[in-house]
């Protein structure tokens, strides 16, 4: 006995963060299910049952139980302005999901008594007409009523924007004032702006007026970043790529997510594209940020991924299916086959912003041709963005050509207009989803948002599969439809593909990085009609919980208060989900009751037939 000597101790490296008894969708297909995640360093160390991983628990493990959760990989918004986003956030006031106009206009009303002289009420996007129980927008009139001082700025979709008598008069448009190229200031009888602008189609004169609005300081775009940033972790993402987009300049805007990125206060990953600003001068910019940067630099939270969504402006359509697809100049491909050349011969990939075929096919002939050198497939990542009326013929192009394509639940949004103008045997495969995946295309999911659609994912989720706007008309047979777990993967996985981080991103499995979220309700099993309910109770990026609600409350990061203290988003917070629904239930009854009793009046004045009685307005039909 006195000869034996104890054997070294085998130890087991203790995780960080251990997620037990969960419903874990891994979307490996090798390991797809596992009960517990744990992560080490910032990486996923081990899947298993809890009794599998029990052996990494440590006296610095923090264990989270599930409660038998479903668990998945963070989300992944392969199209979101974020940076953009981020600098605005805290000043706008977000409809996002506010189920009548009623309840709008007060939210409205309320934030008129708190904005200080000199700012603008901003309701910039995310929600449409189709949402409200009353079937319809604002109008001036009520603008004025609910604001008469304060400059009010409502933008709806990429269409049109509503304006208040305060903030024509902010914005400085008087009879005098040109409309701008692409766009329209309506004007009242005696030629005076009536405050509604039009998209006709350009969306640059929404852009543009919104711009003269008051900017938040250094500090406050800081502190507007990292709360937009939370408020994108609250609904499961942990990661996005960044499309640029309109009044988004390289490198000064970028300056903020710079710096959270220096100080480790991002909260989720982000891949950035640059975008250029100024026609004319596209080339030049090009040229100058391929001297200045190349596509990777960064580190695993912020990113240079490539060029785009535009290259060249005259290449550029617009989504306003409120107006007839615009006809692109002529002769345009000279210059954008520069800038592909450029971009190519410097080993950079891009993204274009293509909504109609016509664009997409142009734009493939000037691939083609450039093919024809051996720069296509060249192994640089580009794709299409949007492509909603992309044909089964430029698919095949695509795909031969290397491409890739990014699609977003703007039919969500626009699809009753798209209805209108084209009708259902065109919208039935706006855009063909399952045809692109039948041909091997990568495709990543994504919202577009902040303008043009909500930032919320699990909207773009329920689009993807039930085929419905969030006004519940059906757009989409069966056979463009996808099944859960594949939209899940479009919105995992699918941007990892266009960003290469396939392999470290997207799925939990060991070596990839610890980003998950648990979620409020299964999305695998929950009814359709509550998908875009869902949440995130707890999310993970890196290891880092950095979003915590429920049970969780508490276990996140600490955020600085909003600033400036007036701001709609620390009264009213963000997207206005049915969890804030007893105020919202209450106000939408009411709107739905003045709806009837609307209807009624109607009737009896012979303007609309009788029928079955319902909480839409006919006169508000689409």
């Amino acid at each position: 006995m006195a000869g034996l000597v104890p054997g070294p101790q085998q130890e087991h490296p203790q995780a960080d963060l251990l997620v037990r008894n969960a419903k874990v969708f891994t979307g490996d297909a090798d390991r797809p299910e596992a009960r517990a995640v744990a992560i080490r360093d910032g990486r996923v160390a081990a899947l298993g049952d809890d009794h599998d991983l029990a052996h990494l628990v440590g006296p610095g493990t923090r264990v989270v139980d599930a409660l038998g959760r479903r668990v998945i990989p963070g989300l992944n918004d392969s199209h979101l302005h974020v940076i953009r986003g981020g600098l605005n956030y805290v000043l706008e006031l977000r409809w996002d999901g506010v189920r009548s106009l009623r309840h709008a206009l007060g939210m409205l009303r309320e934030q008129a008594g708190r904005t200080p002289k000199g700012q603008w009420i901003r309701i910039v996007g995310g929600w449409t007409a189709e949402q409200f129980a009353e079937r319809r927008m604002p109008t001036v009139a009520e603008l004025n009523a609910a604001a008469p001082d304060t400059p009010v700025f409502v933008l709806h979709l990429y269409q049109s924007a509503l304006m208040n008598r305060a903030a024509v008069r902010a914005a400085g448009f008087t009879r005098e004032t040109p409309d701008p190229r692409g766009g329209q200031i309506v004007r009242a009888r005696d030629g005076e702006p009536n405050g509604v602008l039009l998209a006709a189609p350009s969306a640059l004169i929404l852009y543009s007026t919104l711009a003269k609005a008051p900017a938040l300081d250094e500090a406050d775009k800081r502190t507007s970043t990292r709360h937009f940033l939370r408020e994108l972790n609250r609904f499961g993402l942990t990661s996005a790529v960044d499309a640029a987009g309109g009044f988004q300049n390289f490198p000064d805007n970028y300056a903020t997510v710079v710096d959270l990125a220096g100080s480790g206060e991002l909260t989720l990953r982000i891949a950035y594209h640059l975008f250029p600003q100024t026609a004319g001068q596209e080339l030049a910019d090009l040229k100058r940020w391929t001297e200045m940067v190349k596509p990777g630099d960064g580190d695993e939270w912020l990113r240079l991924n490539g060029a785009g969504e535009n290259l060249t402006w005259a290449a550029a359509d617009f989504e306003n299916f409120s107006e007839p697809r615009p006809a692109l100049a002529e002769g345009y491909e000279a210059e954008f086959e520069q800038a592909v050349r450029l971009l190519l011969e410097n080993g950079w990939g891009f993204r274009l912003h293509a909504t109609y075929d016509e664009t997409i096919r142009r734009d493939l002939a000037v691939f083609e041709k450039l093919a024809a050198e051996g720069l296509f497939p060249g192994g640089n990542r580009w794709l299409f963005d949007h492509a909603e009326t992309v044909s089964t013929d430029s698919l095949d192009r695509i795909a031969a050509l290397g491409g890739a394509l990014s699609v977003q639940n703007r039919m969500s949004f626009q699809g009753s207009a798209f209805l209108d103008r084209y009708g259902a045997e065109a919208a039935a495969h706006t855009p063909p989803v399952r045809a692109m995946l039948e041909r091997g295309l990568t495709v990543a999911a994504g919202t577009d948002a902040t303008r043009v659609s909500s930032y919320n994912p699990w909207v773009a989720l329920h689009w993807l599969v039930t085929g419905r706007t969030v006004g519940g008309t059906t757009l989409y047979p069966a056979g463009n439809l996808i099944d859960r777990e594949t939209a899940l993967d479009l919105y995992t996985r699918g941007g990892a593909l266009l960003t290469g981080e396939q392999d470290v991103k997207g799925t939990l499995r060991e070596g990839c990085y610890g980003d998950l979220a648990i979620l409020s309700d299964d999305f695998l099993t929950v009814p359709e009609e509550a998908i875009p309910d869902i949440e995130s109770v707890l999310t993970v990026v890196g290891g880092r919980i950095v979003y915590a609600t429920a049970e969780y409350a508490g276990l996140d990061e600490a955020v600085p208060p909003v600033s400036p203290e007036w701001s709609p988003v620390a009264h009213f917070g963000g997207y206005q989900s049915g969890q804030e629904g007893a105020r919202q239930a209450s106000v939408l009854a009411e709107a739905v009751a003045e709806s009837e009793q609307h209807r009624r009046w109607r009737v009896a004045r012979g303007s609309v037939p009788e029928t079955t009685p319902s909480f839409v307005d006919p006169c508000f039909e689409h």
